[in-house]
């Protein structure tokens, strides 16, 4: 069968190129269609795949600054041709779940999300505070024809497959489609839990952009007195740096994976301060036997177990993060079975309902 795998853009290891990692290596002949590929920036299990760019890979500094095109994105994906594939697998959580292709031919999208800046985070993106009064009203006209588009090309696919029943949910309101869930891939086999007690700070894993809400855990460790370790790079970090100072708070950036590893044995408490559409960082803490103190929204309900692989907090304000941060590291957490918990989401899992699901497409 010939299989195109279609990704928004490859400029790093985040959960959405895991997912495609998992998926190049089922289908090992398959070609990749993408906006933008940084050389390099994935893994070499997805880089030696034939990998297709969009025009915007041609345009000025698109490696660093690929989000400053967005408004073209949506042009974009529609100049890729599939006519001579059988089967197409989109991982969208931008653009791509709205290629063009033949109507013989089927669709799946695994879908990360709908466009958040263009339905229902657009202040977090481009609010006043956070690109300026003037660019902010440019730009709100420019993402409501993208929520439009977005909407409209919704039909392009012919099955939605969600990472979460969050996600699910908000397929069927922003696209009116039903979607089944299938829950992404942690590598269980690699992070593992460490034979020696954790030392006494916390974990943010996180990509550094709004709506993560970074800056919530840090003004909670500030709270707590529990000194606060950020891994993930992204465009917030100088503003996240100058919100910490004066906390006893440390940003490594990116980091190997066998470090990431020792960091989530070692932490007292992996923080997840924002509302994930799922949530990968989470569940590779759990994998590592360690608790995670959450917000008590989105994914996170369906990866975290309250009192026993960790605590879900109801509101999302420094105080509350900071109280159950300070219970989290008093209670006698089972790190087997927090262990236990995270294997139901394996690498292995994923591929094989993926697999599943390629397949009866396929001979539909």
């Amino acid at each position: 069968m010939r299989l195109a795998l279609v990704h928004d853009w490859l400029t790093g290891m985040r959960g959405g190129e895991k997912v495609l990692e998992v998926l190049c290596e089922r289908f090992p002949t398959a070609e990749i269609f993408t906006l933008v590929h940084v050389p390099g920036s994935v893994s070499p299990t997805i880089e030696r795949h034939t990998i297709h760019t969009s025009p915007v890979q041609r345009l000025p500094a698109v490696a660093g600054h690929y989000r400053r095109y967005l408004p073209l994105f949506p042009w974009a994906v529609e100049r890729f041709r599939f006519d001579r594939f059988d089967f197409v697998l989109s991982v969208s959580h931008c653009c791509v779940k709205s290629i063009i292709h033949p109507a013989s031919l089927p669709h799946v999208c695994y879908c990360l999300t709908p466009m958040r800046y263009a339905w229902d985070q657009f202040d977090a993106y481009f609010g006043p505070d956070r690109i300026g009064a003037l660019p902010s009203r440019l730009m709100r006209p420019v993402m409501t024809r993208m929520a439009r588009w977005d909407k409209e090309t919704a039909d392009r696919v012919d099955r939605y497959v969600a990472i979460s029943h969050y996600v699910a949910g908000r397929i069927s309101r922003y696209y009116n489609r039903e979607a089944i869930v299938v829950y992404p891939p942690v590598d269980t086999a690699f992070f593992t839990p460490a034979s020696r007690s954790p030392e006494p700070f916390a974990l943010v894993v996180s990509a550094l952009v709004p709506y993560k809400r970074v800056e919530l855990a840090i003004d909670a460790c500030a709270v707590a007195g529990v000194p606060l370790t950020i891994v993930g790079g992204g465009p917030e970090r100088a503003n996240l740096e100058r919100h910490a100072k004066g906390t006893n708070t440390r940003f490594l950036g990116h980091v190997p994976d066998a470090d990431l590893r020792e960091l989530y044995r070692n932490a007292s408490v992996v923080i997840l301060p924002g509302e994930e559409d799922f949530g990968i960082a989470p569940l590779e803490a759990q994998a590592c036997g360690r608790p995670v103190v959450a917000l008590g929204r989105g994914g996170a309900l369906e990866t975290v177990i309250p009192g026993q692989t960790g605590l879900l907090v109801a509101e999302p304000s420094a105080e509350a993060f900071a109280d159950a941060i300070c219970r989290a590291r008093d209670l006698p957490f089972d790190s087997t079975l927090i262990r236990r918990h995270a294997e139901r989401f394996g690498r292995g899992r994923f591929g094989d309902e993926m697999q599943a699901i390629v397949a009866a497409g396929a001979g539909a």
